[in-house]
C-alpha cells in the first residue's frame, strides 16, 4: 500500500509541475517543466535522503563519536528487527529528530543535539524509537521525496514571481498561455497544493509511528513525555533553518515552524495533545 500511495505522490507533485511550468511558460515552460520533473523523480529516488541530510549539515557519527546515543539506536533498531540505519547529529539547540532513506537497508535516523540535552535516555529512546517505526512501516521514501518535489514546486513559484516581475511570462504570438494570470494562479495554488498532498499522507503515519514507536521502545509514556518537552520547547524556539526549509517540516517528529510561518497553516503534524492522549490510552491498556 505505501509504494502505491509513493507512486501516487509522485504523479500528483510531478502533475502539479508540469502544470506550473505549463501555466508559466506556455508549451516551452511545460516541456521544461516535464523534464525537469523526470530527473527529480530519479534524483529523489535515489538521492532525496542526502539532499535533506545536507540541508541541514547534519554529521554522521559512529560507536566513537557519539557512544551512547549510537548504542541506544542500535539496540531499539536490533527490537524493531531493522538493519543499523545511519545516524546523524544536527548542531541544533531546539529538540527534534527525523528519518530519511529509501528503505530499510538505507536508512539513516537524525537528532539534534538539543534534543540530547533536555531528554532522558528513556524518553530518547521513545523518539528513535519512532524514527525507527517509520523506517519499519517504509514512510521515509514517501516522506523524503515529497519534502525535495514540494520544496522544488515552491520554488518554481518563487520564479513566476520574478518573472512576472520582469515581464518574463508574457504570452507569446501564437497565443500561449504563459505568465500573467497562469503565473498568478500557480504561484498561489502549487505551495498549497503541494503541502496539502502532504498534510495528507502524514497525520496518519505520525499516529501510526507514534504506537509503533512505543511497542519498539516498550513504554508509551517514554514518548509521550518526550512529545511534551519537545513541544513546549520547539513553540518557544522553532528551528530556523527548518524556516528556511519549510517542505521538510513534515519530517520531524515535532512541527519545527513557528506560528507565525505561513508554511505552519499546512502544518502535517497532529496535536500534541492528541498524540500524546493516544499514547497514554496505549500505557493504560486501552484502545488507541
Amino acid at each position: 500500500m505505501n509504494m502505491f500511495k509513493t507512486a501516487a505522490l509522485l504523479a500528483g507533485l510531478t502533475a502539479l509541475l508540469v502544470v506550473a511550468g505549463g501555466a508559466m511558460g506556455g508549451e516551452t515552460g511545460l516541456l521544461i517543466a516535464l523534464v525537469f520533473a523526470l530527473v527529480m523523480n530519479v534524483g529523489s529516488y535515489w538521492y532525496s535522503d542526502k539532499i535533506v541530510l545536507k540541508m541541514y549539515n547534519a554529521q554522521e557519527v559512529n560507536q566513537q563519536s557519539y557512544p551512547e546515543f549510537y548504542q541506544l539506536v542500535a539496540e531499539l533498531a536490533q527490537r524493531a528487527q531493522l538493519p543499523m540505519p545511519k545516524v546523524y547529529v544536527i548542531n541544533e539547540d531546539t529538540p527534534n529528530a527525523f528519518a530519511t532513506g529509501r528503505n530499510p537497508e538505507n536508512a539513516a535516523v537524525a537528532a539534534t543535539t538539543g534534543i540530547m540535552r533536555i531528554l532522558t535516555r528513556d524518553e530518547l529512546a521513545g523518539v528513535m524509537a519512532h524514527e525507527l517505526a517509520h523506517v519499519k512501516h517504509r514512510d521515509t521514501l514517501i516522506s523524503t521525496i515529497s519534502a525535495t518535489i514540494a520544496g522544488a514546486i515552491s520554488g518554481l513559484a518563487t520564479m513566476a514571481q520574478w518573472a512576472m516581475i520582469f515581464g518574463l511570462g508574457r504570452n507569446d504570438e501564437e497565443g500561449n498561455s504563459g505568465g500573467g494570470f497562469g503565473a498568478i494562479l500557480m504561484m498561489i495554488l502549487a505551495p498549497i497544493a503541494a503541502s496539502l498532498i502532504q498534510m495528507a499522507i502524514s497525520r496518519s503515519r505520525e499516529y501510526a509511528a507514534d504506537k509503533g514507536g512505543a511497542e519498539i521502545c516498550g513504554n508509551p509514556m517514554s514518548l509521550a513525555n518526550a512529545l511534551r518537552k519537545m513541544d513546549n520547547l520547539n513553540r518557544q524556539q522553532p528551528m530556523h533553518n527548518a524556516e528556511a526549509h519549510p517542505a521538510t517540516a513534515h519530517m520531524f517528529i515535532i512541527n519545527p515552524l513557528s506560528g507565525l510561518s505561513m508554511a505552519n497553516l499546512f502544518s502535517t503534524h497532529p496535536e500534541t495533545a492528541e498524540r500524546i492522549r493516544r499514547l497514554e490510552a496505549m500505557s493504560y491498556g486501552k484502545v488507541m
